[in-house]
């Protein structure tokens, strides 16, 4: 009887034909022929499980076509580096997410809280000491009677000059160089947020203004000058406080 099949070429069995390539029935699958799973290729000399590669083809083994031969880093389809979204997982510091743009990048290092604050304080007794000597000396008339009715009257009128004087002291020295003089010793200056420029003119004034105008106002002034110091310590990326937000400004170190 003749064995061939219709279709196969003669003298070639039928399962050599590839489009006629059944899985064998049964379940039991040759030792060399992968399973569902996983497992063993058929070792086909130059090729893999389904013959040598084409004439002309790249040799197993060899990158995509089109590569430049050497793999990314981590291997053929592993994720581009810094995170699924590009670039740094999630910026700088005080950065945008997703590797955005750092809102401080070209902008010197912001100061410290610390400094800022011992500034406030130099710049404080400097005002404060000999503007309330004289002040207070002039209202009394350089007669201080302890348990007179006036002595609350005195202690206001020289904290309201104080703050004037402080007001019209901070706002000069900002539109002149952005800094005070316990900015100078602390080694820290105002800039504009927008190009780190001196805050010239209206910013310097509006900054001064927010911070000491508001404590004329009894009781609401001490309120709203704790809030405006305070605020600095959990705001970011910048760390302003409310005279900062107002002008536009942020305090930065200074060679």
């Amino acid at each position: 009887m003749d064995s061939d099949q219709p279709g196969a070429p003669s003298g070639e069995p039928p399962e050599q034909d590839p489009f006629r390539k059944r899985p064998p029935e049964g379940g039991d699958l040759p030792p060399d022929r992968p399973s569902a799973g996983g497992g063993p290729e058929s070792a086909v000399p130059g090729g893999g499980p389904y013959g040598p590669p084409p004439p002309g083809g790249p040799p197993p083994g060899s990158p995509p076509p089109g590569g430049q031969g050497t793999p990314p880093p981590g291997g053929y389809g592993a994720p581009p580096p810094g995170g699924p979204y590009g670039g740094a997982p999630y910026g700088g510091p005080y950065g945008a997410p997703y590797g955005g743009p750092d809102p401080l990048a070209g902008m010197p290092p912001l100061a410290s809280l610390g400094r800022r604050l011992l500034a406030r304080i130099i710049d404080g007794l400097l005002i404060g000491i000999p503007v309330g000597a004289v002040v207070g000396g002039l209202i009394s008339g350089f007669d201080y009677g302890f348990g007179d009715n006036d002595d609350m009257g005195e202690s206001t009128g020289v904290q309201l000059v104080i703050l004037i004087v402080y007001f019209v002291y901070e706002g000069l020295m900002l539109s002149r160089s952005g800094q005070t003089v316990g900015k100078m010793l602390m080694k820290i200056r105002v800039a504009m947020l927008a190009d780190g420029s001196v805050p010239a003119g209206s910013p310097g004034w509006t900054r001064a203004a927010v911070y000491s105008l508001p404590q004329l106002v009894p009781c609401f002034g001490f309120v709203f000058w704790l809030v405006n110091v305070l605020f600095c310590t959990w705001d970011r990326p910048y760390r302003q406080c409310l005279h900062d937000k107002a002008a536009k400004t942020v305090v930065v170190s200074a060679p």
